[in-house]
């Protein structure tokens, strides 16, 4: 499949609602909290075991941004976006049919392999497009891509807890939710795939700078860099310290004020994970387009530091006020969203556009990295104080201070990231310009 390149005249604010449409579909990852109750109910499953789905599905988008990244940089942006609609839906699809015959292992494959790889190449799909199209604001091009990503559980956390509560929350009614969204995320989408188009030129708009301007480094050169892995390191920390939250939402703000005058229902519970979810995309948006004015090395001292404070807020006082708990929670996500839009920008700043998608997969093994350290470490402990006959918020405590010393280390690497030597950089801007002018040669 041919690159889309856009004909002349063709606007570029056209693009961000194809981004839209595939990262809203596929951010429904962040509201598998809302399936959890019901699966450990119909299928007799553990905390940590209604985890594997969600788990295995963020470990799968690492590997497959990092081994896809290429691919996608090869063929373009509706070739990927194509791949992300059939694997997005079909791990559904599957997951369904796992339900229906009570084969937990069978949600586990489709939703989290088949499914996460199309998390992985739907999510990596729009950001080199977009870079490539707003050079002039990186950080709000890449937040606007990924924003969507952290809403996709703003709308379907309570629309899969309305299809629970409508379709049965036994393994039937799962099935039949499952079924739902994946047919419904297919259609959605399909827009995003018959609407992207990639710029013609190196400078896109005739007054704005070029893609090219600054240091390009190549992919494999970039892995071999310090710069690179203090990058790694600062996304792992600061996606597993809000992915902790996120993955057991519902379960935590419950447990937290169950013995409490006014104990969370299960409604308020879905509601909770939607205000998360709207911190997680607001934080994209407003974060990055922030780090464009304030540079990104100062946007990650913030979520870093001030998050290991709002961890330490909850630790010692969240039991006491729901406000406090839900405002901590509600900041801690923003920057986790913050981080995720914020990254793109940060490489392209080091790295070049050259490859920057290609790099961009290859860092996100970070978040697969967190993705399984994070819910381990939160439903691991609380799993092992509930055995030990703990509850409320004594379940939580001690993962929330692994939480702040992940953060701290984070921060320290970001106080490590200096230009990248130019020994790094590839050795002319004809690689580069061999590039655009491939894409130049594409038919429209």
């Amino acid at each position: 499949m041919s690159p889309p390149v856009a004909p002349p005249g063709w606007s570029r604010w056209l693009v961000p609602p194809a981004a839209l449409s595939v990262h809203l579909s596929i951010g429904q990852a962040y509201a598998w909290s809302v399936f959890k109750p019901p699966l450990e109910s119909a299928l007799g499953l553990s905390g940590t075991q209604s985890a594997l789905p969600f788990q295995l599905g963020i470990v799968m988008l690492g590997l497959s941004a990092a081994f896809g990244g290429t691919l996608v940089e090869r063929n373009g942006p509706r070739w990927a976006m194509t791949v992300a609609l059939i694997c997005f839906s079909s791990g559904f699809l599957l997951a369904s049919l796992g339900a229906a015959t009570e084969q937990y292992w069978l949600i586990v494959f489709g939703y989290g392999f088949v499914g996460g790889i199309g998390l992985g190449i739907g999510y990596i799909s729009p950001v080199s497009t977009l870079i490539k199209w707003f050079p002039d604001r990186p950080g709000m091009a890449t937040g606007i891509a990924i924003m969507g990503f952290g809403g996709g559980a703003l709308i379907a956390s309570p629309w899969s807890a309305q299809m629970l509560e409508s379709f049965g929350a036994d393994s039937s009614g799962i099935a039949l939710a499952f079924l739902v969204h994946g047919l419904s995320y297919a259609v959605f989408m399909l827009l995003g795939v018959l609407l992207v188009r990639v710029p013609r030129t190196e400078r896109p708009v005739d007054s704005g700078p070029s893609v090219l301007a600054g240091p390009q480094v190549s992919a494999r050169n970039a892995i071999r860099t310090p710069q690179f892995w203090c990058l790694w390191v600062i996304l792992c920390m600061n996606v597993s310290a809000g992915i902790g939250i996120l993955e057991k939402a519902a379960p935590m703000i419950t447990d937290f004020f169950a013995d409490s005058s006014t104990p969370v229902t299960v409604t308020a519970a879905a509601g909770f994970v939607a205000l998360l979810s709207a911190a997680n995309m607001t934080g994209r948006i407003v974060w990055s387009s922030t780090s464009d004015l304030i540079g990104r090395k100062n946007i990650y001292r913030v979520y870093l530091g001030v998050g290991a404070l709002m961890y330490l807020l909850i630790a010692q006082f969240g039991d006491a006020s729901k406000p406090l708990f839900i405002v901590c929670a509600l900041v801690i996500l923003s920057f986790y969203g913050g981080g995720f839009a914020t990254i793109p920008a940060y490489l392209k700043d080091l790295f070049g556009t050259y490859q920057v998608g290609a790099i961009h997969g290859r860092l996100l093994t970070a978040w697969s990295t967190a993705g399984v350290l994070g819910p381990l470490i939160v439903n691991w402990i609380a799993d092992r104080q509930e055995e030990a006959g703990k509850s409320g918020a004594d379940l939580y405590g001690t993962s929330f201070f692994i939480m702040i010393g992940l953060l701290v280390i984070g921060f320290v690497a970001n106080e490590l990231v200096r230009p990248v030597h130019p020994r790094f950089h590839i050795p002319a801007p004809r690689e580069a310009a061999d590039v655009v002018q491939r894409q130049q040669s594409e038919p429209a």
